[in-house]
């Protein structure tokens, strides 16, 4: 039976998808912070670029690892209690980090918060599923995902600012200190669609009635709580999803340049002093964050002027992705007005492509959402992985230059896979 409605829609998804926002900010800045005191940890501990690549991957090794059990995790005990939990413990790791004074208690506590962030955007994307009709789904995603964006574009400078007032401590100590207090807001604010104050009846009609999971944001129940069979598996590694999870490790490699080595690539490579090069950064930042609000506006108008969910979601995706080789012009010119303008648009173009967890919400099979959404990010995770080894034997050896053109390649075969492997957007199972 449906819901009644005795009254306008309320608008509480949104306060929702502001939280989801917030966090997201926290989310990518306790991962960039690390490059931002790159130069000068590697200056304190000694070490050189190839080493520097370890540690910048420590984060997303354990992230990687913790992804199918994060959305086995998530799939149990809801994403109200998972989010507090992985808040916490990723912000208490970030906010060692600023004590620490050697290479293996860094290293640890870097991996220590890749384990806890690791539900994060499975959390994202159930808490999307549950809360938007599928009419609004993209620019919801493209929303809470220009958080990675925006928090880097405007926070970046501040946080190279903190680092040259006081020191490179100061940087993880700060934004730990700033996610622990968001944990606990966490946790006395948010509630899943049906237990949340502020929302009426008509809302949630609204949000059933275009194909929203009201129910599908609580704990399961102990009778689901059976062992995955190797159909469950075979859904989840269904061709249209391979396609995805690739495409997804071409964005995220694109991504993890630019959190991990791209402030060292503009003051080691074309030697530009570090507070110049730290407004540099918020350039692409923004390009990113209006790429991604952009592509999940387009998406979804192309879905309410008529076009199918597999056109309307896929053609920012594969344009971004094609824009973003755009990275390896930065090869041929030394002007730093030139190399801001090529890095601003291979970024635009990842922030075009980056609306892929609408996708996930559109192919993933109901009862395995948190599981897909944990193998989505396992994928592109290992981007998270090897971009900051390759990358820095690469630099170590070679410079920066067949450092971009690896990258661009990897956003050229992910383009690919979303135009071979994905086809026709439907339910999987």
């Amino acid at each position: 039976m449906d819901i009644s409605i005795t009254a306008a829609p309320t608008k509480r998804r949104y306060l929702t998808l502001l939280m989801i926002f917030i966090t997201v900010v926290i989310c990518y800045v306790d991962r960039a912070n690390l490059a931002v005191a790159s130069a000068h940890i590697q200056q304190e501990f000694g070490i050189d670029k190839a080493r520097m690549g370890y540690i910048f991957s420590a984060f997303a090794w354990t992230y990687t690892i913790c992804q199918i059990p994060g959305g086995w995790f998530l799939d149990r005990v809801g994403s109200k209690m998972t989010y507090f939990i992985a808040i916490f413990g990723w912000s208490l790791a970030t906010l060692g980090q600023g004590f620490t004074h050697g290479l293996t208690a860094l290293l640890g506590l870097r991996a220590i918060t890749g384990m806890f962030e690791a539900p994060a955007f499975p959390t994202n994307n159930r808490m999307v599923t549950s809360w938007f009709p599928e009419q609004e789904r993209a620019s919801a995603v493209g929303f809470f995902t220009s958080g990675q964006f925006v928090g880097l574009a405007f926070l970046t400078p501040l946080l190279i600012w903190i680092q040259e007032m006081l020191s490179w401590h100061w940087v993880f100590i700060i934004t730990g200190a700033i996610g622990l207090i968001w944990s606990i807001i966490w946790h006395f604010v948010y509630q899943s669609p049906r237990k949340s104050k502020g929302i009426n009846a008509a809302e949630l009609n609204y949000i059933a009635a275009g194909g929203g999971m009201i129910d599908g944001d609580a704990p399961s129940e102990k009778k689901m709580r059976t062992p995955m069979s190797a159909a469950d598996w075979k859904l989840v590694f269904n061709r249209k999803l391979v396609g995805v999870y690739l495409g997804q490790f071409a964005v995220t490699s694109t991504l993890w340049f630019f959190l991990t080595w791209f402030p060292n690539y503009l003051t080691q490579e074309k030697h530009i002093g570090a507070l110049t090069a730290g407004f540099m950064t918020t350039v692409p930042f923004l390009a990113a964050f209006f790429g991604v609000l952009l592509s999940g506006i387009f998406a979804d108008r192309m879905v309410k002027s008529g076009k199918s969910i597999g056109f309307a979601r896929k053609t920012p995706i594969i344009c971004g992705l094609l824009l973003s080789t755009c990275i390896m012009g930065a090869n041929y010119t030394n002007d730093p007005v030139w190399i801001m303008v090529l890095m601003a648009l291979a970024f635009f173009g990842n922030g075009f492509a980056s609306i892929t967890w609408s996708l996930v919400s559109s192919l993933a099979p109901l009862r395995l959402i948190g599981l897909t959404g944990g193998v989505f990010n396992f994928v592109g995770g290992l981007g998270g992985i090897t971009v900051p080894l390759v990358v820095g034997y690469l630099a170590q050896d070679y410079g920066f230059s067949p450092a971009l053109i690896y990258i661009a390649v990897v956003a050229l075969l992910g383009a690919l896979s979303y135009i071979c492997l994905v086809g026709e957007v439907k339910r999987v199972g």
